[in-house]
């Protein structure tokens, strides 16, 4: 089976080298975090990834969750009720939690790497926590306070879990259309009836309590999403002294059999009249709700990055160990019989497409990570809002774009590995089965896409925009006749004055038919996402080049930055073109065939 190993070389020379943080001294969260702690987690969570959740995630594929009709119970794969609560009483679920609460009130980029690595080890374990810690954000924003200390304190220990619950029958992208009802009740709770199907987490063993956020609708709501109001519906009610009541009247009615991440229930929750408790004001339950979702969607990126990190990983190994034929250049291990496949140039270039991939998009998810933080935290509500563009901007990009490379990623490290990659035994394509889902839970990729060029390209006056291509214009002018760094920073202006033409024309499609801008929306979300990589990896380029300069080499580490970034932009970064073309098609080929010719 793969054993994944944590890549803390490349961590510790994003935290320390690439990211900005001795300018993150006014944040309250940087207060007491210096590089050695920052270390000091990395290596102790690498532990945890390595030891602790990795064996277990081919047991979990195996085995997967059970669940019991007539009771409405679901047991997890043997290994992980312990591993669950070991995790949780390390700390772990709460690092990024308000100490108010229980939690440690480290910066959400820490929590990033620390999501990374654990989804690269056991994607489907990592779900129970993420998704909790979702949940905690939604309530911690817009609970009361009564609320907050009833929930938080045992979500924050790990003792109870947290859902979300949105999607039903008739309706997933199209809230709107959900029927779940909520009648008020007397001593101001609600009763809760519906039914709610792909609610992952809805239902285990590893915890007390599961707390579930809930969208339903008021008697007298407005149709659409004006009139969805969110509700906490805890599995066991909680009495007065914060001891569990009663069984409330939610129960999972069923489990999906799923292509992969077996040991993530995915459930059917049923609400019977089921006690639920307003959260904010009525019929704003869907702003409150995107909290969690575009925290998920960001997470759900980072997802797709561990898992192509971990199958990257097992190519590289497979490639080194595995004799095929000889160089073509000559045999390289003449006392071998034969070379290993790595010396061949379209494993090279499997691997190289991989890598480049990772590490671009690692750096951009922390680089976003900070902006987060800055927009949550920062006392200046100037630069909280203008980190805020970032973020909005970005979010629908790393959701969609680290999720494709993830499965890309995954299918070239099959493709690697040959037949053995094939079958069960490898473990390798578990990979590319656990990741698949990524790309369509949390809103679709094509719905990314579509929130990307609709909402987000003209959102608060442009400003969305300007956050990305001002930092970018600030760093080309900086480098600008700097000979060294020539090769990584001109082909990134030329993608940047290339990505600005095509936003004004999609902007120019958009006004005249929305038709136009739907049809270039997923080319024009790879094609951003595209540019900001190589934003990413024009500055790491001339990070590494500095240090090689100065003399320093740290084992190579420098040199393969180089490298990689070269091949970025050289093999990878000219794929706009052929982008930029197809945006620019327009709608006509892609609408012209009739209906009925389907």
């Amino acid at each position: 089976m793969p054993q994944y190993r944590a890549p803390l070389d490349d961590f510790r020379f994003l935290y320390h080298e690439f990211l900005d943080l001795d300018g993150l001294g006014e944040l309250p969260t940087m207060a007491e975090v210096s590089p050695d702690l920052i270390d000091s987690i990395l290596e102790e969570s690498a532990k945890v990834a390595q030891e602790l959740l990795q064996p277990l995630n081919e047991v979990g594929d195996r085995i997967g969750c059970k669940h019991d009709g007539e009771a409405h119970t679901v047991t997890m794969p043997e290994g992980f009720v312990e591993a669950y609560r070991q995790y949780c009483e390390a700390g772990w679920s709460g690092l990024v939690a308000d100490p108010e609460f229980g939690g440690q009130g480290l910066p959400t980029f820490i929590g990033l790497a620390i999501s990374e690595m654990n989804n690269a080890a056991n994607p489907s374990f990592s779900a129970y926590p993420g998704l909790t810690l979702g949940a905690y954000e939604v309530i911690h924003a817009y609970g009361s306070e009564e609320q907050k200390q009833t929930y938080l304190p045992n979500m924050i220990s790990g003792q109870w879990s947290g859902t979300m619950n949105l999607t039903e029958p008739q309706c997933g992208t199209d809230l709107g259309l959900i029927r779940t009802k909520a009648e008020p009740n007397e001593d101001g709770s609600y009763s809760i009836t519906g039914t709610k199907i792909w609610i992952t987490a809805g239902e285990h063993d590893m915890v007390d309590n599961i707390v579930h956020l809930v969208l339903a609708r008021l008697p007298d709501a407005p149709e659409g999403t004006r009139g969805i109001s969110l509700f906490i519906v805890p599995k066991f009610l909680v009495n007065e002294d914060g001891t569990l009541g009663e069984r409330n009247g939610v129960v999972c009615s069923s489990i999906e059999k799923k292509m992969g991440i077996k040991a993530s229930a995915t459930c059917e929750m049923t609400y019977s009249g089921a006690r639920g408790f307003l959260i904010g004001e009525p019929n704003r339950g869907l702003m409150a709700m995107f909290t969690m979702m575009n925290a998920a969607r960001l997470v759900t990126g980072i997802q797709g990055l561990g898992m192509a990190e971990a199958a990257y990983q097992a190519a590289v190994t497979f490639a080194r160990e595995r004799l095929q034929g000889r160089s073509l250049g000559g045999a390289k291990s003449p006392d071998k019989p034969a070379d290993s496949i790595l010396v061949h140039p379209d494993v090279r270039r499997m691997l190289m497409i991989s890598r480049a991939h990772i590490e671009g998009a690692r750096a951009l998810g922390l680089y976003t990570g900070v902006q987060l933080e800055t927009e949550q935290h920062h006392p200046d509500e100037a630069v909280r809002r203008k980190a805020g563009y970032w973020v909005e901007l970005m979010t629908p990009i790393i959701k969609a774009h680290f999720t494709d490379i993830g499965f890309e990623v995954t299918n070239l490290g099959m493709q690697v590995h040959g037949g053995a990659g094939y079958v069960t035994d490898t473990g390798v394509e578990q990979f590319a089965r656990d990741v698949r889902i990524t790309q369509i839970y949390e809103g679709t990729n094509g719905v990314q896409a579509l929130d990307l060029v609709g909402r987000k390209l003209v959102a608060n006056n442009g400003e969305n925009l300007k956050a990305f291509f001002e930092p970018v214009q600030a760093f080309l002018a900086e480098q600008s006749g700097k000979e060294a760094v020539a090769e990584f920073v001109t082909p990134l202006a030329e993608a940047v004055q290339a990505l600005q033409e095509t936003t004004a024309w999609v902007y120019q499609q958009m006004a005249r038919d929305p038709i136009e801008a739907g049809a270039a929306s997923s080319d024009y979300l790879k094609l951003f996402a595209l540019t900001a990589t190589a934003f990413m990896w024009a500055r790491m380029a001339v990070i590494a080049r500095a240090k090689l300069d100065a003399g320093e080499t740290r084992g190579g580490f420098y040199q393969a930055k180089l490298d990689t970034a070269r091949f970025f932009m050289t093999r990878m970064l000219p794929d706009r073109l052929g982008l930029e073309a197809k945006v620019k098609a327009g709608a006509g080929p892609m609408m012209a065939l009739a209906d009925e010719a389907f």
